[in-house]
């Protein structure tokens, strides 16, 4: 970012946040009081966290790239903006260096056209500009900028942001105090500033400069400013106070967020290994004591997804909370917008600073590379904090619920982005996103998961930029060495859950198990996947095996040094699956539906079909008389009947399982 800081530097005018009037009229709105309490009741849960974001989404998310961005690259932003809690009317001023993609003789800038925009300038110059209906501000350039060039000018606008009354650019009270709070995924950006919103080009670098009153006349309280990043300054203006927010990290327009009122702040240090840096805390000044009782595990959360994954992407700015009026949370790059201070809901929210902030998905098709990893962090906060007895419990909630009806997938069509309430799934997107991730981590193993996923955080070409699901994919495949299509067909882009019926016996020290599988949804014919059984002996000894089930029907032997009692499936809630049984059976009738001859009847050719574990010493055929015709001393895949009249023949394999007797009719 040195290049760009000369220019950012040259162009900052303090004096620039005040030549705009600020027009006020007072609104009040009581939602965020109420709210809050609620949070504060119980812990959040990830079906009421996915409620909340679907409904901040739910008028905006419909809208579709532009195209009319696509000719050019953000590169900075500075936002200097006149806001006023009390008001819900916002101006300023936002200056963005851009890089043309194309010969380019025109940009275009998304905000909404009940925003007014009073002027572009370009190196001290007006340019002529048009809004339109499509809420588009078109800008004339002087001349045509080269493809590859770097230019940059300043919009100035004002306006009152329209609001979906629970977030965009939302002003309110809480506890009678005036506060102002942002909330802009997916494509709410535009409704309070003119940006280029879309899930294929970052904004390299922001400053905000908000321009507020200094106090609360009322109360006398001060006004406190948030934003993304490291806090700069705060400088005196006559009655307003201008704070300045500086973040040098790839950053989405939805991310940019502000907020306003008379907070408390107070901090957490991060050791992170010898560079500390802060997490800070913005809250209301009523619920000081109650935050100040909760905010703690953040550092914990921290340090244990660190020592998971890497450093917390934005260590060298800090990461923090702001409280505003709703019940949920939204990840903020470096200063998450909270309703409450529950350990789930902090779990989450810091979990997609790496999942959702420094690799943010690249579709709403995608959406479980943000959702489904942040609910599986929580699981893993629960894992590391609480122990196998709770994580065991979090994991089959999420079953309960993944399973409460027969269809749907982790990945969404085409069809499915037009709804909020299926890209924002709590059953999909994060419950069944979550336990997909803990079978993933199951099947390639501990060490090449967390591999696969530090390097998917690391690869230059995802690293603070966009990704899709065959990214994730590719990097774990690399990571573990598997071809994982099957797991991610089955898994992710189809639908359902499988149901299991488990039979065993155990002849001597070995115990046969054969897995049979029925699909819930038709889209899959059969469901890959490791499958954890325990096995349980007759005075509490206690085997765990994981069978790795690739096709239905599959026979196993396990050796073990105990009688068994019984087996127990998934034990520890390792798998989606529902209604699944286990039976005694006997080792003839499983070796009898393991064991294949075909085809039946014959021509000339059988050929045999034999469990990978069962090994044959021995084929013998006999007539209907108990004559002995022909027996081969090795396994052949193949027996010729050649020569052979017609009429039933036996065929006896002796398996290192016992005897097999299967007929065949020889026409």
């Amino acid at each position: 970012m040195q290049k760009y800081d000369t220019l950012i530097l040259k162009s900052v005018f303090l004096g620039t946040l005040t030549r705009i009037a600020m027009k006020y009229f007072f609104t009040l709105v009581l939602l965020g009081a109420s709210l809050f309490s609620w949070s504060q009741r119980k812990d959040t849960t990830t079906e009421e966290i996915a409620e909340i974001e679907a409904r901040t989404a739910m008028s905006q998310v419909t809208m579709v790239q532009n195209l009319n961005t696509n000719n050019y690259d953000v590169k900075y932003h500075r936002l200097e903006l006149n806001i006023d809690p009390a008001q819900p009317d916002i101006s300023g001023d936002v200056t963005t260096y851009y890089e043309a993609k194309d010969d380019m003789s025109q940009i275009t800038f998304e905000l909404m056209n009940n925003m007014t925009v009073s002027q572009v300038e370009h190196h001290g110059n007006t340019l002529a500009f048009t809004q339109n209906s499509n809420d588009e501000v078109v800008i004339t350039l002087p001349e045509v900028l080269n493809t590859g060039a770097l230019d940059s000018l300043t919009i100035s606008y004002s306006g009152t942001p329209l609001t979906s009354g629970f977030g965009y650019f939302e002003q309110t009270t809480h506890n009678g105090v005036p506060i102002v709070w942002t909330l802009s995924e997916p494509y709410g950006a535009k409704n309070w500033w003119p940006c280029k919103q879309d899930l294929i080009d970052k904004i390299d670098s922001i400053d905000v400069y908000l321009n507020t009153p200094r106090f609360y006349v009322p109360l006398n309280d001060e006004y406190v400013a948030v934003s993304n990043g490291l806090e700069q300054s705060q400088t005196i203006v006559g009655s307003n106070k201008i704070t300045h927010f500086k973040h040098r990290y790839p950053i989405p327009a939805y991310l940019v967020a502000v907020a306003v009122t008379n907070y408390e702040v107070y901090s957490h240090t991060v050791p992170n290994n010898g560079n500390p840096f802060e997490i800070v805390n913005y809250v209301y000044p009523e619920d000081l004591s109650y935050a100040q009782s909760a905010t703690p595990i953040t550092v914990s959360i921290m340090e244990l997804y660190s020592n998971l994954f890497e450093e917390y992407p934005f260590a060298n700015e800090k990461y923090g909370h702001a409280q505003c009026g709703f019940g949920g949370g939204m990840e903020h790059t470096t200063v998450s917008f909270i309703g409450g201070f529950s350990r789930t809901l902090i779990a989450h929210e810091l979990a997609h600073q790496w999942f959702g902030d420094k690799v943010t998905c690249g579709s709403w098709k995608d959406i479980w590379l943000n959702e489904g990893f942040a609910t599986y962090l929580e699981g893993m906060v629960t894992e590391n904090f609480d122990g196998e007895d709770l994580f065991r419990n979090w994991k089959q909630s999420k079953v309960n619920n993944i399973t409460s009806l027969p269809y749907g997938s982790v990945y969404l069509s085409d069809a499915d982005t037009l709804s909020v309430s299926r890209i924002f799934s709590s059953r999909l997107s994060y419950n069944k996103g979550a336990m997909v991730l803990h079978m993933l981590r199951k099947k390639v193993g501990e060490t090449a998961f967390f591999q696969g996923m530090q390097d998917y955080l690391d690869a230059p070409e995802l690293a603070y930029n966009f990704a899709k699901v065959e990214d994730y994919k590719s990097a774990m495949e690399t990571a573990s060495g598997q071809d994982l299509t099957e797991f991610f067909n089955d898994w992710l882009y189809n639908e359902g859950y499988p149901s299991y019926e488990v039979h065993w016996n155990q002849i001597g020290s070995q115990v046969n198990i054969q897995l049979l599988q029925t699909q819930s949804d038709p889209s899959v014919s059969f469901f890959e996947a490791p499958v954890p059984i325990r096995i349980v002996g007759t005075l509490g000894e206690v085997e765990d095996v994981l069978l790795d089930n690739i096709s239905n029907g599959q026979y196993f032997s396990e050796a073990v040094g105990f009688i068994v009692d019984h087996l127990e499936f998934d034990p520890n809630v390792d798998l989606i699956s529902k209604n699944n049984t286990v039976l005694l059976s006997t080792d003839e009738n499983m070796l009898e539906s393991a064991i294949k001859l075909y085809p039946n009847p014959i021509s000339a050719t059988l050929f045999l079909s034999v469990p990978e574990d069962v090994e044959v010493s021995e084929i013998q055929v006999f007539n209907t008389v108990g004559q002995l015709v022909f027996k081969r001393s090795t396994y052949d895949q193949s027996l010729s009947f050649q020569g052979l009249s017609s009429g039933m023949y036996f065929v006896e394999l002796n398996t290192n399982r016992g005897k097999v007797f299967k007929k065949v009719l020889k026409k």
